[in-house]
């Protein structure tokens, strides 16, 4: 993938396993220059082993220091920046909202919102200097519908909706774009773990509660890690040039979650 005749440059975060790391390897299949990180130091090393040309390097990306010195990595490595994709997220509690801790939620805004923020501040004047730039924030379809027990996730990734929106506003006029997708239920291990939690939470099997995931989904599909990935790829090519300030559902049409 090119933009004026030169590779594009690529940072994705969480990219050492899952969508992050599909992403990433998309991308630079595709002969973008890629840097990739990850706070899991054994991911983000597998990733770069299997996919030798990634740039990679662990960072938590709720620390500034650790995203300062991702964007001095980026510059050094690759020079600049063209698509800033904020794939990081945990899943949070399953809790009660009562029974949610200060910790739990304070932990769960500084993963799944603040990064995306920091990420974002970092790559704004490098895509100002050069009037061109696509930011991608990974939110989820849980952000339109609710979904009980998960107080803490749903509301930062609702926030990730209006950040996206605001950003898009603000960064237009620059040539910078800015889109969110919301992903449905993306199969993996991470949806394994909520599963599990949910189930015990409710108090039912991880079998029923499995079926009642696909049972508010229109298409009776779970996402795949490429799906996510195509998309993004798509809203990086010449044909999504005029798209900004989108919500873009990837996720079989949610009608509802429980």
């Amino acid at each position: 993938m090119e933009t004026n005749g030169k590779p594009l440059r690529v940072l994705i975060n969480a990219a050492g396993g899952g969508a992050g790391r599909v992403i990433a390897q998309r991308f630079a299949k595709a002969g973008a220059r890629v840097v990739a990180v990850d706070v899991d130091a054994a991911a983000i090393a597998s990733l770069a082993a299997e996919s030798p040309d990634i740039h990679a390097m662990p960072a938590d990306a709720g620390s500034e220091a650790d995203v300062d010195a991702v964007y001095s990595f980026l510059v050094e490595r690759i020079g600049g920046i063209d698509v800033l994709v904020n794939n990081v997220g945990i899943a949070g509690p399953t809790a009660a909202a009562e029974d949610v801790s200060l910790d739990d939620w304070n932990e769960s805004l500084r993963v799944n919102l603040t990064s995306h923020f920091l990420f974002a501040r970092a790559a704004i004047p490098l895509m100002k200097a050069q009037s061109s730039g696509l930011i991608v924030n990974i939110s989820s379809g849980s952000a339109k519908v609710g979904l009980p027990l998960r107080l803490p996730y749903v509301v930062s990734k609702g926030a990730v909706l209006s950040l996206t929106s605001n950003l898009a506003r603000e960064l237009g006029p620059f040539g910078i774009r800015v889109n969110a997708i919301l992903p449905g239920a993306i199969r993996g291990e991470r949806i394994g773990r909520v599963i599990r939690d949910k189930a015990r939470a409710t108090g039912v099997s991880e079998e029923e509660y499995s079926r009642s995931l696909l049972r508010y989904i229109s298409m009776r599909t779970m996402i795949e890690p490429d799906d996510i990935a195509a998309t993004i790829e798509f809203l990086a090519s010449p044909g999504g040039q005029r798209i900004s300030g989108q919500l873009i559902g990837v996720d079989g049409n949610v009608e509802w979650e429980e």
